[in-house]
């Protein structure tokens, strides 16, 4: 890829030809159900797919100006420091320790640093919002959150300026109400959380 801005084409093209786009029945991280999952892990495993997502949601970020960028591990963690690359920030990552997410290894925040929280893919803004709060508890400001693919329909409600490289519109049905459920097609759990 070039380092040209990626539009939404290109980004669906990668995604295809790595085989990430999948279809089937599979319970999402925010534990809703969907028909269809975007594996990121699978476009970001080749380095020149990595950095080329990384710097195109770099550039829509950069005028937030921030200085850190905080991902989730683990599905944040491939794209946080390929954003982080592109905009010339650290790129750091919040793990879960007994269940919550928190900074571990070293990592520090302060005052001083303005966070853009990044994420591979968003549907519900849950873990977005947590991660968020694990900047804000360390008395950062945080300026921004960015993902590769947003599955909210453009919608994650995060009351931060908020990029996503693709917006998607994929159902998602709460658990007792999802059909492929009541039709007993088997789920798969392919996400970072298993």
């Amino acid at each position: 890829m070039s380092e040209s801005v990626l539009d939404r084409d290109a980004v669906l093209s990668l995604f295809r030809e790595s085989g990430a786009l999948l279809e089937g029945h599979f319970r999402l991280s925010s534990d809703l159900h969907s028909a269809g999952y975007l594996q990121c892990a699978l476009v970001l495993q080749h380095p020149r797919h990595a950095e080329a997502l990384g710097r195109a949601l770099a550039a829509e970020l950069e005028p937030l100006a921030p200085t850190v960028v905080l991902s989730p591990a683990l599905g944040g963690l491939i794209i946080g420091h390929e954003v982080g690359r592109g905009l010339g920030a650290r790129a750091i990552f919040a793990e879960r320790q007994d269940g919550a997410l928190t900074l571990r290894r070293g990592f520090s925040i302060g005052p001083s640093d303005r966070v853009v929280v990044i994420e591979d893919v968003v549907t519900t803004g849950g873990s977005t919002r947590e991660t968020m709060r694990v900047a804000q508890a360390a008395g950062a400001t945080v300026v921004g959150a960015g993902a590769v693919i947003d599955r909210s329909g453009g919608t994650p409600g995060l009351g931060v300026p908020f990029r996503a490289l693709v917006t998607l519109t994929v159902a998602t049905y709460p658990p007792d109400a999802c059909p492929l459920c009541a039709a007993g097609e088997p789920i798969v759990k392919p996400g970072s959380r298993g």
